[in-house]
């Protein structure tokens, strides 16, 4: 068995590798190959990152690393392959250990058995779910005090905003304003702060997103192991756009509840006047405050695990 990085015209094989070995999955959506020449394609590919195991010249497995998120895929194989999955893994682990990441994370399906087994196997741990929510507009609860000041984000507020979110937020305080004020999917102008009397920090940050062209909350597989663009903790992240999107953070757990309503209160307002049918939400298990509030105001759909490993 021979592990080798990508070459021209992978995208076949790397497909047809694919298609028979996840065909028997819940929730199974056959690849094409030109869904991956999209990323093969892109500018910033880096062929060294994606691994294929061959057998007599055939490609019969491969793995893919995403540097930039930490994330690695499942090692999928052909049946009759399958001893080739852990040294396919452990090509993109050693290739994470070379570009000094210290920690790899996957995302699968909670109903993936087969593949979250495999994991637990090499080395990853259960860390927490992502939780996926939406409520019907006329569900959501009456509206708080609209005399709490709801203003924009401004990029003085960057070094405040990395303080409200941490533990939530994945990117550095340095690459936040890029996200914020610089993001192709979502106006800044979708992002509104509270601040505190006195200092004018913001203790608490929400977004709402508003754009027809995303998808319906409804119409989307919540066992689907994407992540909701908007969402604080999904920044540097490949994500799902999904209309009517909710999320917020804040400094202090006992205040989160008014003070996200009041945030809600101020953003949806101008979400359901242009495009928004229904509200949608997401954040992960392990932030109390967030799940507590989003499972007090909001329905669960689904949710998916994320395994971690540290290198």
């Amino acid at each position: 068995m021979n592990i080798r990085t990508f070459q021209p015209d992978d995208e076949t094989a790397q497909v047809a590798v694919f298609n028979a070995a996840a065909a028997a999955l819940p929730g199974f959506k056959p690849a094409t190959a030109a869904d991956v020449a999209k990323r093969t394609g892109a500018p910033a590919f880096d062929p060294t990152t994606r691994f294929y195991a061959e057998d007599g010249g055939r490609v019969v497995g491969y793995c893919v690393l995403e540097p930039e998120q930490g994330r690695v895929s499942f090692p999928w194989c052909v049946p009759g392959a399958e001893a080739a999955a852990p040294a396919l893994l452990d090509a993109a682990v050693q290739a994470a250990r070379a570009r000094r990441l210290t920690k790899l994370f996957a995302a699968y399906r909670r109903d993936w058995a087969p593949v979250l087994r495999f994991f637990a196997d090499h080395g990853f741990a259960h860390a927490r779910d992502v939780i996926n929510y939406w409520s019907a507009i006329g569900d959501m609860p009456t509206l708080l005090d609209k005399s709490v000041p709801v203003e924009p984000l401004v990029p003085e507020d960057i070094p405040a905003l990395a303080a409200v979110g941490r533990g939530v937020l994945r990117l550095p305080q340095e690459k936040l304003a890029a996200h914020f004020f610089e993001n192709p999917y979502f106006p800044a102008g979708a992002v509104r702060v509270l601040r505190a009397r006195g200092t004018g920090l913001p203790y608490a940050v929400g977004l709402g997103l508003d754009c027809r062209d995303y998808a319906d909350v409804r119409k989307v597989d919540p066992l689907a192991p994407c992540f909701r663009l908007g969402a604080f903790g999904t920044e540097g992240l490949n994500t799902k756009r999904v209309n009517g999107l909710f999320s917020f953070i804040a400094l202090e757990p006992e205040r989160a509840a008014p003070a996200a309503l009041t945030l809600l209160s101020a953003l949806s307002e101008e979400m359901t006047d242009g495009s928004v049918d229904a509200f949608a939400a997401q954040c992960p298990s392990d932030v109390k405050y967030l799940v507590l509030f989003y499972s007090r105001y909001f329905k669960e759909q689904g949710r998916f695990p994320i395994f971690e490993r540290a290198l």
